[in-house]
């Protein structure tokens, strides 16, 4: 049950909210990952203040403030994914509900028959796990947000529509995030205060593989 965000805040740091209990003593290592994310987001945020004059601005700093809690909000996420290669969890049940109040027919379908079933779902637990750890280490530490952003808005246009018709759902909150998903794609949210800041200024110095140096341009 929510309390209030700073008591909230401070249980999810010391590992003591429900998803976290569940996990025993492995939650400590997300936590302590969760942890070096963050101080290493502050790290990289003040090298590029210091090393970049052109990020000293208040929309940088505004963009990266979003982008971390943003980012944040995806690691607290992951918890309900777990434990993994099993039903028992909230990504089960959540996945379950979309059997009834996906948009369209043809989406529920695929849910019940594709999805759902095991090992299937084993799968798809690793995946849904892993992407969204990934946007969470992205986010946070502002490496790769354009590609990272891009496949959020997919992810988030399948919520959308896989919990629709949900009675304690609020649709408008999947095109919110996506929102904000795509719009640190677009504007190169890794270029604020993160680590794309540095690889955009750094690689084409160096790099001679014009394929290598593209992708990172793209990337970031």
């Amino acid at each position: 049950m929510r309390t209030d965000p700073f008591s909230d805040t401070w249980q999810f740091l010391i590992a003591a909210q429900d998803d976290q209990l569940a996990l025993g003593p492995w939650r400590w290592i997300l936590v302590g990952l969760f942890v070096l994310l963050l101080l290493g987001s502050l790290m990289v945020a003040a090298r590029e203040w210091i090393v970049d004059p052109a990020q000293r601005t208040g929309r940088d700093l505004v963009m990266w403030l979003v982008r971390t809690a943003v980012g944040g909000m995806w690691f607290q996420a992951i918890f309900w994914k777990l434990p993994l290669f099993t039903t028992n969890n909230g990504l089960h049940y959540w996945t379950s509900q979309e059997v009834k109040y996906a948009a369209f027919q043809i989406h529920r379908d695929l849910v019940a028959q594709v999805l759902l079933p095991t090992p299937q779902f084993y799968v798809l637990n690793v995946v849904v796990f892993a992407t969204e750890l990934a946007f969470a280490i992205s986010l946070m530490l502002g490496i790769g947000v354009r590609v990272a952003g891009a496949i959020g808005v997919l992810f988030l246009a399948q919520l959308w529509l896989g919990l629709y018709q949900h009675p304690q759902e609020w649709p408008w909150t999947y095109i919110f995030l996506g929102g904000l998903m795509g719009l640190f794609s677009v504007c190169g949210a890794g270029r604020s205060l993160g680590l794309d800041a540095a690889l955009r200024r750094e690689y084409p110095l160096t790099m001679t593989n014009d394929v290598m140096r593209a992708f990172v341009r793209l990337a970031t």
